[in-house]
């Protein structure tokens, strides 16, 4: 692939994005001025733009942009959101959010992802961005609730604890399952979580949670 990222960036929305749904302009602006390409290892910036997944470290991945982009679109954020990323890995999804959002808690327990996203946000300058160390399925009660809530990663089921950190009118979006699994938006309203299927969306698995294989005899 070209090193002209600035081109490959607007070939992602122009070819990934607007041809597969992703009608919101708010998205496409994001993600049309985010690099990506300084969120994956030096050996990856050549193909950091293609519409497939991307291994950053162990476990960890760039959601390929179609797939990132819809799901976005469909947590509707809004300036004045607080928005809650989960596994942020190496930064680039929390830095997509932080253009969207009025601020954002960025979670990840391996520690060098935090390190090194942190620093790359930095760069960027997305002051909204916080990137912490912590356990993926308790969340981070202590800065919510949050308006949205977004997990990279296929997982098996979302721990009641994250819907717990949602404020009324929240929006989580996750993908549940793999081969294929479904992209899903749960919506808090009354106290009560909604939860509705968006597409179709094949995405590495997170590990954190996986739902334990139980035996009986």
């Amino acid at each position: 692939m070209t090193e002209n990222f600035a081109q490959a960036r607007e070939s992602m929305v122009l070819s990934q994005l607007r041809p597969n749904r992703v009608t919101s302009d708010r998205v496409a602006d994001a993600m049309g001025e985010i690099p990506r390409e300084q969120f994956v290892p030096k050996a990856l910036r050549g193909v950091a733009y293609l519409d497939e997944d991307l291994e950053i470290a162990k476990n960890r991945y760039l959601i390929e942009p179609r797939v990132f982009g819809l799901m976005m679109q469909s947590a509707d954020v809004k300036s004045t959101d607080v928005v809650l990323d989960i596994a942020c890995g190496s930064g680039y999804t929390s830095a997509v959010l932080g253009k969207l959002a009025q601020a954002v808690v960025a979670i990840d327990d391996q520690e060098d992802l935090v390190e090194s996203a942190s620093q790359t946000l930095a760069g960027l300058e997305a002051d909204n961005v916080a990137v912490i160390s912590g356990d993926l399925e308790a969340g981070n009660a202590k800065q919510g609730p949050y308006n949205v809530i977004h997990i990279n990663g296929a997982i098996d089921r979302v721990p009641q604890v994250l819907f717990d950190q949602l404020a009324e009118g929240g929006r989580l979006v996750c993908v549940i399952g793999v081969n294929p699994g479904v992209a899903k938006l749960y919506v808090k309203s009354d106290g009560d979580i909604i939860a509705r299927n968006l597409f179709d969306a094949e995405v590495p698995r997170l590990g954190a949670m996986r739902e334990e294989v139980k035996f009986s005899l």
